[in-house]
């Protein structure tokens, strides 16, 4: 092998690895979703009388996670970051987007807002 070879093949594990680094990293950043926040036991229905945030609030208060539903979807929300839980009490029944990594229809949050 020549010099000028050597050059070439080292040039592209090089960036061949370079790349393999980065992209992991950007994927990792999540994906956007809004949607309203809702909880795992009840999805789109809500099941108790009232509205939309206090029955969220009395299923979350009794061990259901919360979720996002976008347009027929229900993403379960998976974070122990208290400002986030704090957001999404006070987004309970409205318009939120949230930031995460999606699988198997649970987004672990990255973060979370009212939608604009």
């Amino acid at each position: 092998m020549n010099s000028r070879s050597q050059k070439l093949g080292f040039l592209l594990l090089a960036l061949t690895l370079t790349v393999g680094l980065i992209v992991p990293s950007a994927l990792a950043k999540g994906k956007t979703f809004t949607g309203t926040v809702s909880d795992s036991m009840c999805g789109v229905k809500h099941a108790m009388p009232g509205d939309a945030a206090g029955c969220t609030r009395a299923c979350v208060s009794k061990g259901s996670k919360y979720a996002l539903v976008v347009d027929d979807k229900v993403y379960i929300l998976d974070t122990t970051d208290k400002a986030a839980l704090d957001t999404l009490d006070k987004q309970a029944g409205a318009k939120a987007t949230v930031t995460g990594t999606e699988k198997d229809n649970t987004i672990t949050v990255s973060s979370v807002k009212a939608a604009q």
